[in-house]
């Protein structure tokens, strides 16, 4: 594996993220936002968040698998969520939580969790874009 995760000393040791990645591979990859669409583009999850968050998860660990990576490459996640609030947590852990079960992954990386207004179509409620590291 490419990717280290760990919390330095003297930050905080979250448990849902890892402060910091290392990556020690040779090729980078930048995976555009991943949203709650199956492989044939149809919405999945309307209207339920852990859903989407479940979906977008997956679809990054889809894109990782066929170029010949895996989720456990990704060394930085950026998920933006739309209208977020403090009360929408447990549900991102919960869609979190069952994509890493589907994929058989550690899903804890680096993120940065933004709040925006709206995505890119009105049904989208969660974007999940990756950045992964591969040998």
């Amino acid at each position: 594996m490419a990717v280290k995760l760990f919390n330095p000393d003297g930050l905080p040791k979250p448990d849902l993220y890892r402060q910091l990645s290392i990556a020690e591979g040779s090729k980078i990859v930048f995976l555009a936002g991943q949203v709650a669409r199956d492989a044939d583009g149809n919405p999945v999850g309307a209207g339920d968040f852990a859903a989407q968050v479940e979906q977008a998860y997956f679809n990054v660990g889809r894109a990782m698998t066929e170029i010949g990576g895996s989720f456990d490459d990704v060394a930085k996640l950026t998920i933006y969520v739309v209208d977020w609030s403090p009360e929408k947590f447990p549900l991102l852990g919960e869609g979190v939580a069952r994509a890493a079960a589907k994929l058989g992954v550690d899903p804890v990386k680096p993120i940065t969790l933004l709040g925006v207004s709206a995505l890119g179509e009105p049904d989208i409620m969660v974007e999940v874009e990756a950045t992964a590291v591969l040998d």
